[in-house]
């Protein structure tokens, strides 16, 4: 059975839903039985072992968890001689009897079905008549790993929470990133460190702040497994919505996971890990989201730790809180002298370039880059989200850069890298294949400038498209054809994003045209300057400013200076401008024999209604 199967015999359990629930509540039904199923399914090899275990250490007054974990061969049991086919046996108590046998798991479980909330489902269900018919239809689905295994689980999980959210709209976005994006994140996480992840018994740490259906740690555990089955990634995750940090949680149990690693709450004001270091971390947080929530917690770190707490370099606007998450995983680095960490990060174009020089964003992106700790940033194609259509960017950030990518910055511009899927998943038009992610993976691993060839046959239309690295041939134009050279790799030195904003002072005058001179202090016999003819220039800080400044405006101001005092340094990475190629527009000649034949055309066509 695949998930697209699974995900539409639970849907039809909708079914039986339909008018006691609203559709946008269907979620809170569905989810959690089909997480309890999955449990059920686990267990049951080993029912009679845990169960015998229990009665045997309940006689001998011993505490049984340790015993029965092992017992049940999983990280949670279940002492109830229930399961779901047995329920049903009993449709008279099956209330009392489900209650009974969710209150019989572990702990860690236990808090799986409170923060869906069952309860109240279960009382629901059981007032409209609905609790044995939902039951039924879940007891005869086989949710077993050996039937479907967790990643079809993980995407059954992730198709349900989309429906839900489309029909009560919400934003499914917030929940889980799409596979594709996350298999290219890992990709780019892991490829400079393919030696070493394929050493015998090696043991590594992952984390995401924004963990939502605990995706990214699944398919970043399943590259690693993949590559190398005697490895082992151990997860950790924050997550704030309750129902995708029990769908997680969940997950993380059947895997095998220590679930404590898992932690429920705001990842910005409650900190679930905080003094824990990591060796790998992803995150996909939500962009273009307000932090006004969490003002309060945030600027109280911000102000009195300093660059001893998350926030130090600075604090982007209130309406978009995203670069807050790129801190505090930033936080979360090893020491480079520890071996140091390396993290993915999705963000939209906000970051690039928001913010002039000494605001918050600017001081943010000074401090990454000033520190070299930007690997790479890779674009996205539009229409990649669940959430939203518009551009998106992932950053590679670390603190342990191969020796050729020190004090260097490479930007990949992937945004021709897509097929259409087969229909629209909300605003998902688009998907990278296999090919792109490789493509893209081989680009960053390689660390080269390249450019993307666009063949063109004869009547304009795209036959073929290629990678060209720098040194390479492009491909041959077909016969009355032609090719497009555009750039995909381009790789700048850290300072080539840094600039100077030096404010340009030009003198005040009185009525009579004379300069107005300062009277008192450091001011006085100095020409005062005007405030309504002041200006700012930006100058690389690839480029001395005097000459800048002799060169770009004394001789159009010849009268002007620049105030030091009010000189700020800024970063923005102007991403689509280095990836722009102009194309010169057609000559007049052309254009006016094309508008000759459209003329020639109408009239012939006014004249044949007029003959």
């Amino acid at each position: 059975m695949n998930y697209q199967n699974l995900s539409s015999f639970i849907w039809s359990v909708a079914d039986l839903l339909r008018g006691d629930y609203r559709q946008s509540d269907y979620g809170k039904v569905i989810l959690p039985f089909t997480v309890l199923r999955r449990l059920d399914c686990v267990l049951e090899s080993t029912k009679a072992k845990v169960l015998a275990e229990f009665a045997a250490k309940k006689k001998a007054g011993l505490n049984p968890d340790a015993f029965l974990l092992r017992a049940s061969g999983q990280s949670f049991y279940n002492t109830s001689e229930l399961d779901l086919r047995k329920l049903i046996g009993d449709q008279d108590h099956i209330s009392q009897n489900l209650y009974a046998y969710i209150q019989a798991f572990s702990p860690a479980v236990r808090d799986i079905f409170e923060r869906f909330s069952f309860s109240t489902q279960i009382d629901k269900l059981s007032k409209c008549g609905l609790l044995y018919l939902v039951t039924e239809k879940f007891a005869g689905v086989d949710l077993h790993p050996d039937a479907i295994d967790n990643h079809e689980m993980g995407l059954a999980f992730e198709e349900l929470i989309r429906k839900f959210a489309e029909l009560s709209n919400e934003t499914a976005g917030e929940h889980f990133t799409p596979r594709e994006v996350i298999r290219l994140m890992v990709n780019l996480l892991f490829v400079e460190d393919d030696e070493v992840l394929t050493k015998p018994g090696v043991v590594r740490t992952i984390y995401d702040p924004t963990a939502g259906t605990g995706g990214m740690l699944s398919v970043a555990g399943e590259h690693l497994a993949a590559l190398n089955p005697q490895a082992r990634l151990t997860m950790f995750g924050q997550e704030l919505n309750d129902e995708s940090y029990a769908i997680c949680k969940a997950d993380m149990l059947i895997k095998g996971q220590d679930v404590a690693n898992i932690v429920a709450g705001n990842t910005l004001s409650d900190d679930g890990h905080p003094h824990a270091k990591f060796d790998y971390m992803l995150s996909n947080p939500p962009f273009g989201v307000e932090w006004k929530k969490v003002e309060k917690e945030v600027r109280k770190e911000h102000e009195s730790q300093g660059f001893n707490g998350r926030f130090g370099p600075g604090l982007p606007r209130v309406s978009d809180g995203s670069l807050l998450f790129l801190l505090h995983l930033l936080s979360k680095m090893r020491p480079a002298q520890e071996g140091g960490s390396r993290f993915g990060i999705v963000l939209n174009g906000s970051p690039l370039f928001t913010g002039g020089a000494g605001s918050g964003e600017s001081e943010i992106r000074r401090y990454l880059l000033e520190n070299d700790l930007v690997e790479a940033i890779i674009g996205l194609p539009t229409d990649m989200f669940y959430n939203t259509g518009i551009s998106t960017y992932v950053w590679i950030v670390s603190n342990r850069k191969p020796v050729e990518r020190k004090g260097r910055v490479q930007l990949i511009d992937a945004s021709s890298f897509w097929q259409r899927t087969r229909k629209s998943l909300g605003s998902k038009r688009k998907e990278m294949t296999d090919a792109h992610i490789a493509e893209v993976t081989r680009l960053f691993g390689s660390f080269v400038e390249g450019q993307l060839a666009t063949v063109f046959d004869g009547e304009g239309k795209e036959i073929a498209r290629e990678a060209v690295q720098d040194g390479g041939k492009p491909p041959i134009a077909p016969e009355g054809g032609n090719v497009k050279l555009a750039p995909l790799s381009r790789i700048f030195s850290n300072e080539a994003f840094g600039y100077r904003t030096i404010t340009v002072e030009r003198p005040l005058r009185d009525e009579k045209g004379e300069l107005v001179l300062g009277t008192k202090g450091k001011q006085k016999g100095k020409p005062q300057a005007d405030p309504s003819l002041r200006d700012t220039e930006n100058v690389p800080l690839s480029e001395d400013v005097d000459t800048y400044f002799s060169r770009e405006v004394l001789p159009h101001t010849p009268d002007a200076w620049i105030d030091e005092e009010k000189t700020k340094i800024g970063y923005e990475i102007p991403f689509s401008r280095h990836f722009y190629v102009f194309e010169p527009p057609r000559s007049l000649a052309e254009i006016d024999a094309d508008l000759a034949q459209v003329t020639a055309r109408i009239k012939a066509m006014i004249e044949g209604l007029a003959a």
